[in-house]
């Protein structure tokens, strides 16, 4: 399985660009894949594919119309696990004693 952690948005289209965030969250949220947003982006957990049909379909709802597209894709693979999404937060939180701000 792979999380996979992605930030993409346009460069020109103004100051907010919620409108833009939020075209990419439907197309994640309509995958069926598990995710978390955060306000820096977006951690989703799949298959190396199903992923990076994720991300290619969230560059393309924004290129749609946008001229231009800045982001970044943190990926970590770990061979036969799942439920990483998860299981990479509690492992920290058993580690300090105590759950942490989500």
């Amino acid at each position: 399985m792979v999380l996979l952690d992605l930030s993409l948005y346009p460069l020109g289209e103004g100051e907010s660009v919620s409108s833009y965030v939020a075209k990419c969250l439907d197309v994640i949220d309509r995958s069926g894949l598990d995710y978390q947003s955060h306000s820096m982006g977006t951690t989703i957990e799949g298959e190396f594919d199903q992923v990076m049909d994720v991300v290619r379909d969230c560059f393309n709802a924004l290129a749609a119309d946008c001229h231009r597209i800045e982001g970044t894709i943190t990926l970590d693979y770990r061979k036969g696990r799942t439920g990483g999404l998860a299981a990479k937060l509690a492992s920290t939180e058993r580690v300090l004693g105590r759950e942490v701000k989500k």
